[in-house]
């Protein structure tokens, strides 16, 4: 079973994004900034990771920044999910390493699509 990392500080967001992922059968860690995110990854087997931009503690960039330094994440794709717009929001997601840029709310075949794409059956 693939585990898939919500990072939002937003509970709803992180609730919207578990529950369709759950209704096809993925395993879901939640996390409130990427200081939690880095630490809820450190040993663990994470096949995606969904990230939000705008967070407490660590944000999205410094959080992928340095997950990006661990050796069994250098590879790991993440989508970041964000309400920043603006292109240099997305440049700056590609420079610090994320695969995927996209504007909430992603919708549900938007990413089953990435799903099926990124994560290993």
């Amino acid at each position: 079973m693939a585990t898939i990392m919500v990072v939002d500080d937003s509970k709803t967001v992180r609730s919207y994004h578990s529950s369709i992922l759950k209704s096809v059968g993925i395993e879901v860690l939640e996390a409130e900034n990427g200081m939690e995110a880095l630490e809820k990854s450190l040993g663990a087997e994470i096949d995606l990771y969904l990230v939000d931009v705008n967070m407490p503690v660590m944000d999205g960039y410094t959080f992928i920044q340095d997950l990006r330094k661990q050796e069994n994440h250098k590879i790991v794709p993440i989508i970041m999910i964000t309400t920043q717009a603006k292109d240099e929001d997305k440049e700056n997601a590609y420079k610090v390493g994320a695969n995927f840029f996209e504007t909430k709310p992603i919708k549900p075949d938007k990413l089953q699509a990435y799903i099926d794409i990124l994560v290993k059956k």
